[in-house]
Formats: C-alpha cells, sequence, structure tokens
C-alpha cells in the first residue's frame, strides 16, 4: 500500500506567498476530512526550549490555525512536559516559554495553549497496546480527550533516534513524565548522594512513597518507584538523574509503541505536517540552536504518520551538505545524512517496526504542489 505525502517547497509569487501556500497545502493534503464542527483540535507542535532559534516560525503556526478553523473546529496548541528539568518542565514555565517565544494567544488568532499533561506533568491516560516491549503507555489526557489531532513537526537531526519528525513529535512529545522515562530508562531515578540536601522534597512528592532519607540523603527504593519522575523536577539541587540507559533499538521501538496508543484513540482523525527548515543537528529541546546541515527543502503534508517521515528523511538525504557545520560526513546528494551525524544509530528502525504494528507505510507517492505563477 502507498500513501499520498503533499509536498510544497518554499519558492512565493506575488500572487501567493508561503503562509497561503501552506493553507493550499494542507487543504490539498486532505485536512477537512479530519475535522467537524466544534472538534476540538490539538495542535502537536514544539514551542522551543529558551533560548533555541531552530522551532518553526510562529506566522506558520498561525496559517493553519486559521485554515483549521475555516472548517469549524476548535483548535488549541498544545505540548507535554518535558522529562529533563528546564523551561518546559511544569505548565507555568512552559506557556511561558511558549510566549516568550512567539506563540502568545493574540498572535495565535486568539488560540489557547492547553499543555497535554497538566500542572507538573501528572495528568495522564493509561493506554492499552499489548505490544513487544509495552502493555500500556501513558499518555497526557488533554491529547487522548482531543476529537482530533494535527502534528505540526519541525524535521531535524536527533541524537537518541537519528533524525525527530512526525513520529517523535508524537510517541514521545505526547507522552506524560511517566510515559517518557519509561521510553528513556530500564530503572528509576538516581540519587547524586554529593549534592543531596536532604531536604525531603522528593520524599514529600513521591506518590509511590518510594522515597526516604537515609543519613540525610535521599534513598529511592526501587522496588516501590512507579517510574513517575515528579523527584526529578522537585529536587532543587539538581540531584535527582534519569538513567538513560535504555538501548537504542528497545527506544525506538517503544516510541513507535506510544505512536500506537496516541493513535489508536484518533482513528480517521490524525492529520501530519513536516517542516524541513531550519534543519539542525540536534533536538528542538536545547537551549541552543547549531548550524543546519542543508538547504531549506520544504513543507510535507500527509494522513500517514510514517510515510511523511520516510519522505523527509529521503528529502534531505537527496541534498548536498552545508560547510562548516557538525556534520563532516556523508556531504554528497544521496548520502545518509542521519547516519553521517549518528553512525551507530539505525534511524530505519523506528520506520520498519512502525510499519510493522500498522502505524503506516515506508511506501510513498510525492504530490508535489504546482507555485502559484506571477
Amino acid at each position: 500500500m502507498t500513501a499520498d505525502v503533499f509536498f510544497m517547497d518554499l519558492e512565493a509569487t506575488s500572487k501567493e506567498n508561503l503562509p497561503q501556500k501552506l493553507s493550499r497545502l494542507i487543504k490539498k493534503a486532505g485536512v477537512e476530512n479530519i475535522l467537524k464542527k466544534n472538534d476540538l483540535t490539538a495542535i502537536k507542535i514544539h514551542f522551543g526550549e529558551q533560548g533555541n532559534t531552530a522551532y518553526i516560525r510562529p506566522i506558520f503556526i498561525r496559517k493553519i490555525i486559521q485554515t483549521i478553523k475555516e472548517y469549524k473546529a476548535s483548535p488549541f496548541l498544545t505540548d507535554a512536559n518535558t522529562l529533563y528539568v528546564g523551561t518546559r518542565s511544569n505548565s507555568v514555565s512552559h506557556i511561558h516559554t511558549a510566549i516568550e517565544n512567539g506563540f502568545s494567544y493574540s498572535s495565535m488568532d486568539t488560540t489557547p495553549i492547553i499543555i497535554a499533561d497538566g500542572l507538573r506533568g501528572k495528568s495522564e491516560t493509561k493506554v492499552t497496546v499489548n505490544q513487544k516491549n509495552c502493555k500500556h503507555v501513558y499518555i497526557g489526557s488533554e491529547i487522548i480527550d482531543a476529537n482530533a489531532l494535527v502534528s505540526v513537526a519541525h524535521f531535524k537531526g536527533h541524537e537518541l533516534s537519528g533524525f525527530g519528525g512526525t513520529l517523535k513529535n508524537i510517541g514521545m512529545g505526547c507522552a506524560s513524565r511517566r510515559g517518557k522515562l519509561d521510553m528513556h530508562s530500564t530503572v528509576s531515578p538516581r540519587i547524586k548522594r554529593k549534592t543531596c540536601i536532604g531536604c525531603a522534597e522528593c520524599e514529600k512528592h513521591c506518590p509511590a512513597g518510594a522515597i526516604r532519607l537515609k543519613e540525610k540523603k535521599a534513598y529511592i527504593d526501587r522496588e516501590k518507584c512507579i517510574g513517575c519522575a515528579e523527584c526529578i523536577v522537585r529536587c532543587p539541587t539538581g540531584s535527582v538523574n534519569i538513567n538513560w540507559n535504555q538501548t537504542v533499538p528497545v527506544f525506538l521501538e517503544k516510541m513507535m509503541e506510544y505512536n500506537l496508543g496516541i493513535l489508536k484513540s484518533k482513528e480517521k482523525k490524525t492529520f501530519f505536517i513536516n517542516f524541513i527548515t531550519d534543519i539542525s543537528p540536534k533536538c528542538d529541546c536545547l537551549s541552543y540552536s547549531e548550524s543546519p546541515i542543508v538547504n531549506n527543502v520544504g513543507v510535507l503534508a500527509s494522513t500517514d504518520p510514517v510515510a511523511i517521515d520516510q519522505a523527509s528523511a529521503d528529502l534531505v538525504n537527496q541534498q548536498k551538505a552545508l560547510p562548516g557545520t557538525v556534520l563532516k560526513t556523508n556531504l554528497n546528494p544521496g548520502e545518509d545524512k542521519f547516519k553521517g551525524l549518528y553512525p551507530f544509530v539505525d534511524w530505519e528502525h523506528q520506520l520498519d517496526y512502525a510499519q510493522k504494528i500498522g502505524i503506516g507505510t515506508r511506501e510513498y507517492n510525492l504530490v508535489k504542489l504546482k507555485t502559484l505563477s506571477y
């Protein structure tokens, strides 16, 4: 089975500017087919960490919002809180960061920001998937409760998955804090005893009663720990750390199983957009952005999450690498840029596994949107 993936380049004319062209693209790709009047529609984006500059420009998100509103749906912007401690680890600082990065109520056509997993990352819904690695997955409740889901992803390199696009934006981005820890680690967090001050904040807020003070230092009982990661963001000294010990293949498979859990609740109610622009080598979760590895390519839209990521990777790999970036190998057109960045990451594994468990197909037909002439 082959999926249609619709593509627009970044050429604009006096007949049609880029936001207008974007609106035409997503209409051509069939966004109206997933929307009904009054549908509460989650637009899942990455607001960018404070200091990052590679995230999608707000002007484009505004146009996507306006296009969705043409069909009388009710959109809201959303993301889930981060596992690590940063400027998006709770809803208050997350929304502040979004506003600072240009995603304000007024600039987004009076569209609200609703963080998917609540104030502190604990508002989650347990979804049964019964897959190889996960029996259940933990998803931000506002994503599950929405009528429709539109993923808008910035396609770029990523340290663990090779690249980050639609599948990472959904699988990792919609998971609650517990879900994110589940994908990244096989064991409970660890306490750095040298910096622990024995304040007992982690103990007070542990819902499982798995933490206690021992010789004025916090101690985690791994048998009781439920992996909610609340202690990580509660610690005032950063002494509770994630065990980043998950193997890459299992991490990729778990992320696809989380996709499955999210998408199964939205049958025929999902739509995917990838911006292949400012193609940075690392995630937008960083507080800085390194130079793009190739020139801007364009924007893709599809109803198949696997096909759109496969097409995005292919389009990037068809480019010639830009000089002077962190990418030092696989520089020529047709060479694998993501393998050049992360040679030990088999990024294709996630696409193979996603296809195997029925999320979508790697086979696609690229439909190019014509530029309106002058």
